[in-house]
């Protein structure tokens, strides 16, 4: 979860349409205001209790519902291979007594390489249960990654005592160049030339400990469950501990706001990754602290991958659906042209979800309509703002006043604090889900809260009614990314993006803004493949180059940047250059995370060469002028 940029220009069309009626905790906050501008807001319902460990769930469901489904993934041509809470259960506590007699610690911990599967999920319950901190690491670092760099610096950080990849032939190069002789390096299947291999089932088979549960019930509210990675602005991972706090708080929150997973337990398809906060704690933790079914899937959001995600959705009806806005619009024209996929999405959806990036008027406004089409009533949309350093959870929309840009109110358990910084309002978090810190960096730690020990997200913040608090908050953009131009006007970035963004769609994903120090703001532009091939069908599906270099493609972008100019207030929201990027941006230098989150700093200080293009006094064929 993180952050919507938000802008009047993005609102949503007006619908009469009602919104299907579920069950929902509305935040509601006391408020403190400060002579300096301070504002508090505090929940006036509190946080209910919560369990000592997620595992405590896993048992109580193990009891009560041992052969519900817990998770699912494809076997091939085979159907679905599937996981009762009964058998995790059994094999978390196998797993878990084999990796307490290797004498794995918060010291020594489990690093899994691969991506989402129910062998990474039995791995990482063993873990839990154990009491032994893991850590899921993006498969990018690995697999797209030309140098290591990021997998060389956190195998350092961390100092793993087992390192695990479901595929051992397919993660060989990077398990071989990164991990010690001395670190056991264990996989479901496959080899590492030589390398000796520890197999999952062999670790599975492990006898069961006799203080395997005095062991267990030692564990408590400030054992570190896991390690997070986030890169923030440095592009250098650093390690987010998570204690069991903070992850059976975080899912209090959840089911109290999220009211209507008491209703009924969850049905998921998820592809989200486990190695972010989103998809790791958020949806797996929502899955079984509910005691819903996961079903893994294993298409993308991307050409070539979308087509799995809706060959799950025809099998499988979800209570509540997440994803990434990308996702929406790329599942869209599918729900559209397929009246049966329409007919199993919607059966039974109480809600949807999405984060990372604001979800488009279009694409909402057309899951409205569709929704409606199919039900007679328009499926709530939610949204927030939280942080991998907050497990993510922290503040949410209420389902009648959700929209992009958006972010309500924080939850029960959490209190926000409201800063002046060089006029915006910064939030800053405390509660029982934020994190005590990045694990061996204390100098970052430190800088990371304030004197009254509230963690500096580093995001902006303003309501959507000065009078009124309680109407909720919009996203205000990252504080880090705003900058000066040359006359001293202050440039905000995050809402720039966002309309920049809306305004040149389909063709634009995402834009890094420029000007630092100069008289006029520009652009490089992250083109999208899918809206591009909307211009010009001819357009290959994956080369970034020719797309940037189309003719179709760079006239529809100066016709909509020419519209965007003519609606600029003044310097702070002109801008007047472009260059359309025909090269990827790299993972090793910290541009953009394995999920697509750009890093503004990174990729003005790795791309310097093309900002001095665009600001040439006579510029290059490659920049598109306007104005």
């Amino acid at each position: 979860m993180s952050g919507q940029p938000s802008s009047s220009s993005m609102e949503r069309g007006a619908s009469t349409s009602p919104l299907r009626p579920i069950s929902f905790g509305d935040p509601v906050v006391n408020i403190e205001r400060r002579d300096d501008g301070t504002i508090y807001l505090r929940p006036k319902q509190p946080l209910g209790d919560y369990p000592v460990r997620l595992t405590d769930r896993l048992h109580h469901w193990a009891k009560t519902t041992p052969d519900r489904v817990f998770m699912a993934e494809r076997e091939g041509g085979r159907g679905w291979r599937k996981i009762t809470y009964a058998e995790l259960l059994a094999a978390s506590r196998h797993i878990a007594s084999g990796l307490i007699a290797r004498g794995l610690s918060a010291e020594r911990p489990v690093v899994i390489l691969s991506g989402n599967s129910i062998d990474h999920a039995l791995l990482a319950f063993g873990a839990f249960y154990a009491g032994i901190p893991f850590c899921p690491v993006s498969p990018a670092y690995s697999l797209v990654s030309k140098d290591y760099g990021k997998l060389s610096y956190l195998m350092k950080l961390l100092t793993p005592g087992l390192v695990f990849a479901e595929d051992a032939g397919k993660f060989a190069d990077a398990l071989a160049a990164n991990v010690s002789l001395g670190t056991e390096i264990a996989a479901s299947w496959g080899s590492v030339p030589d390398r000796d291999v520890t197999l999952l089932a062999d670790l599975m088979a492990t006898p069961l400990r006799s203080d395997l549960d005095a062991i267990h019930d030692k564990i408590g509210p400030d054992t570190i469950a896991k390690f997070l990675l986030t890169s923030g602005s440095t592009g250098n991972p650093k390690a987010v501990i998570n204690t069991q706090r903070m992850i059976c708080a975080n899912q209090v929150m959840l089911r109290e706001t999220l009211a209507f997973l008491k209703d009924e337990p969850p049905v998921i398809i998820d592809w989200l990754p486990w190695n972010h906060t989103f998809g790791g704690n958020h949806n797996i933790g929502l899955t079984l602290y509910n005691g819903g079914s996961m079903y893994l899937d294993a298409g993308k959001p991307v050409p070539g991958g979308i087509e799995e995600t809706v060959r799950n959705l025809q099998e499988i009806s979800p209570t509540v659906y997440f994803n990434v806005p990308k996702g929406y619009e790329s599942l869209l024209p599918y729900l559209r042209d397929d009246q049966g996929l329409r007919a199993k999405f919607f059966d039974r959806l109480h809600a949807m979800f999405f984060s990372g990036a604001a979800l488009s008027p279009f694409v909402w406004n057309s899951l409205d309509e569709l929704a409606v089409k199919e039900k007679g009533y328009r499926v709530p949309m939610l949204t927030g703002l939280g942080a991998t350093e907050t497990a993510p959870f922290f503040m949410s929309v209420n389902p009648r006043t959700s929209r992009s840009g958006h972010v309500g109110l924080p939850v029960s358990g959490n209190d926000a604090k409201l800063v002046p910084n060089n006029g915006k309002m910064e939030v800053r978090a405390k509660g029982p889900n934020v994190m005590p810190g990045y694990w061996r960096q204390p100098d970052i730690t430190a800088k990371s809260f304030d004197e009254e020990g509230f963690y500096k997200m580093g995001d902006a913040l303003k309501p959507v009614d000065p009078d009124d608090l309680n109407a909720g908050f919009d996203f205000d953009g990252r504080v880090s990314e705003d900058f000066k131009l040359g006359s001293g006007t202050w440039v905000s970035v995050g809402p720039l993006r966002a309309r920049f963004v809306a305004a040149c769609a389909p063709l634009v994903r995402d834009v890094v803004i420029a000007g630092i120090n100069r008289d006029e703001i520009s652009a490089l532009v992250l083109l999208d493949l899918d809206g591009c091939r909307l211009i010009n069908p001819t357009l290959p599906a994956d080369d970034l180059t020719v797309t940037a270099r189309d003719r179709l493609v760079r006239e529809a972008f100066r016709e909509r940047l020419t519209r965007f100019l003519s609606s600029a207030t003044g310097s702070s929201t002109r801008i007047t250059r472009a260059i359309l990027l025909d090269t990827p941006l790299s993972i090793d230098k910290g541009e953009v995370t394995d999920k697509g989150s750009i890093n503004q700093r990174a990729v003005l200080e790795h791309r310097d060469a093309l900002i001095e293009e665009l600001y040439a006094a006579n510029p290059s064929d490659r920049v598109i002028s306007v104005g």
